[in-house]
């Protein structure tokens, strides 16, 4: 159902409210290079910082402004089912063509409460769920057993996974079977997650190299391996310099530099990116040819 390079696109802010203007531009040149979903109010959107009235707000405008040229996978993910309930209800509502549900943080469910979470908010929908699988950040690995039960419930259509785990990977994929889109949480593993039968990637990297990584996307689903992964090692810097502090405080730097956005504002308790980094992070922008 989903597949190829969905960008996980930050919330751009002016003055601590999102600047509406910028994020509406984003998505344009989102489109016009080629990306082939949006994705708000992920990880790299500062969805723990937006409140509600700002988390349903960016997913209206970006159902709105993309006005059905490409998906958008809302994130509506929450450690409160109630409330992911809730902001998934939202992204059903107002047109969403899927929900992207990163598992419960700092509660530390078991696996049959991971389980039992998301088959609650499935119950509660018809929109197709995207489950998001990011222990580093949450604390709890959705083990793959977990992952073949949630497969079975009709509306859980994928994973976007983060482990870092090729092994895991490559279980997902035999436990669960081609219809269920298996896609990178990490930039740096999507080549090989495609080629062992993964569908795609929700990106950081898109946000600044959106017609490479689409591209790289394009080749390996079309089985040109080798074009596929000369994108690969051609996008391996950006992968490793847009995580040298906390994702999406590079990320946000770059944009800005690229003449993108207007303001690299984050929300604490991030914080903009140190001097050291921000110079580093030029000159791989400059190698890559993204900046004069």
């Amino acid at each position: 159902m989903f597949k190829g390079a969905f960008v996980a696109i930050v919330t751009p802010f002016k003055d601590g409210k999102v600047d509406e203007d910028a994020l509406r531009k984003l998505i344009d040149y989102q489109i016009e290079q080629g990306t082939h979903g949006i994705v708000p109010c992920g990880t790299t959107g500062e969805s723990a910082t937006l409140s509600f009235e700002e988390h349903e707000r960016v997913v209206e405008i970006t159902v709105e402004h993309v006005n059905k040229r490409v998906p958008v996978l809302a994130g509506t993910g929450s450690n409160n089912t109630a409330e992911a309930i809730r902001l998934t209800r939202h992204a059903e509502k107002v047109g969403a063509d899927g929900a992207l549900m990163i598992s419960p943080y700092y509660n530390k469910p078991t696996q049959e409460g991971l389980y039992r979470h998301f088959e609650k908010v499935a119950a509660s929908v018809n929109i197709p769920i995207i489950v998001y699988n990011i222990p580093g950040r949450t604390a709890v690995n959705i083990e793959p057993e977990t992952m073949e039960r949630l497969s079975r419930i009709e509306n859980i259509v994928g994973v976007k996974e983060a482990s870092g785990s090729i092994k895991q990977v490559m279980e997902i994929i035999a436990r669960c079977g081609e219809n269920f889109d298996v896609l990178s949480g990490e930039d740096y593993i999507t080549f090989p997650l495609l080629s062992l039968g993964g569908k795609g990637v929700i990106s950081v990297v898109s946000n600044v190299a959106p017609r490479d990584m689409a591209d790289m996307c394009n080749f390996a689903l079309e089985g040109k391996w080798d074009e596929a992964r000369s994108l690969h090692y051609k996008l391996l810097p950006l992968c490793n310099i847009l995580f040298c502090e906390t994702n999406p405080v590079p990320v946000k730097a770059a944009l800005h530099m690229m003449g993108k956005i207007p303001s690299d504002e984050v929300r604490l308790p991030l914080a903009p990116l140190s001097e050291n980094n921000r110079n580093k992070l030029q000159s791989v922008l400059k190698q890559y040819g993204l900046l004069s």
